[in-house]
């Protein structure tokens, strides 16, 4: 953590926060059991000792608050109030991390892939044709009928 802390600095950076900001950033970290699951995904035969997990958590966590802050950076920079997809990988082909750049476009990619494709399937009751109203009508209408159903089911066992 010190050793991100400098290179952070280097760059020229403002680290100062106050203890409270400190302690927060410090509780906010990836849940250590995806740690576990990518480590076992990626070495499922080698055992990973503890210190080395936190270790790697500790790594994540640090990349991930680094590139956010060069992706806020450049989103400020353009006086733009939301970081976008563009930021972040600006932010990676800014930093030592250049070489994740390519990766991170193909997953961009990816991602606009399944959320399209969540959106159709959520339009799906708006392509069948049919108003609201009478799908709710037709609703109504299949719930009355399982509640005649069960009134009968339970006169029928009543009688015996």
């Amino acid at each position: 953590m010190i050793s991100f802390v400098a290179a952070v600095d280097q760059r020229g950076m403002s680290t100062a926060r106050d203890d409270r900001d400190r302690d927060q950033e410090d509780e906010l970290t990836i849940p250590r059991a995806s740690i576990n699951k990518m480590i076992k995904e990626f070495l499922p035969t080698i055992r990973v000792a503890n210190e080395s997990r936190e270790l790697i958590l500790n790594a994540c966590s640090g990349f991930i608050r680094f590139i956010s802050t060069e992706a806020n950076r450049i989103c400020t920079q353009q006086q733009k109030k939301t970081i976008s997809a563009d930021h972040v990988i600006q932010a990676l082909e800014e930093s030592s991390f250049s070489d994740y750049a390519s990766k991170a476009k193909e997953t961009l990619v990816d991602c606009k892939a399944v959320a399209a494709k969540k959106r159709r399937q959520s339009t799906r009751l708006e392509n069948l044709g049919i108003p609201e109203e009478e799908l709710l009508r037709q609703q109504q209408e299949l719930f009355a009928k399982a509640s005649r159903g069960a009134k009968k089911r339970s006169m029928h066992l009543s009688f015996f």
